[in-house]
């Protein structure tokens, strides 16, 4: 262990995992939106953009599978806070070059600790799921891409993606 403590913020002093305490930290209004996409087949990608596979809409499946994580996000992250989250928006597009599809995840609370864990999980499933109803038709996917591109709210303000 360095003389010094971890700037990790679930390290204690004694270079222990714990969850942070927020209790002293103000409510503020935080948002967080994350993406990621899955690259696939042009054949996949008209079958999902029909909405008429075996499975049905793959795209609605999607955002709703993404919407349901956001809310459990604590059960799946270790250490991460249970939050009340007040909006939940995960939408599943063409990438902008038609190789596949792209998720966009925004993620909104009024709390004491950002939602940027519920935003990138959201996505994460979104996509995961994608490649669970699609793997038939198309097992070489990606899904790649995954990250923040902002957030905002709380102590350290906010931040964008350059």
């Amino acid at each position: 262990m360095p003389d010094e403590p971890s700037r990790l913020t679930h390290i204690d002093a004694d270079g222990r995992a714990r969850m942070v305490d927020v209790s002293d930290k103000a409510e503020t209004a935080r948002e967080a939106t994350a993406r990621g996409r899955i690259v696939m087949a042009p054949e996949t990608l008209a079958l999902a953009l029909s909405g008429e596979g075996k499975k049905g809409d793959v795209r609605a499946v999607a955002e709703i599978a993404g919407l349901m994580a956001a809310k459990r996000t604590s059960d799946l992250i270790p250490m991460c806070h249970p939050l009340m989250l007040t909006s939940v928006k995960v939408r599943v597009e063409p990438t902008a070059d038609e190789t596949g599809l792209e998720v966009v995840a925004t993620v909104r609370t009024k709390g004491q600790t950002g939602v940027e864990m519920e935003a990138l999980t959201a996505a994460s499933v979104a996509l995961l799921t994608l490649y669970d109803m699609l793997k038939a038709a198309d097992r070489g996917m990606v899904i790649e891409q995954v990250a923040l591109l902002a957030k905002s709210g709380g102590a350290s303000g906010d931040w964008t993606r350059a």
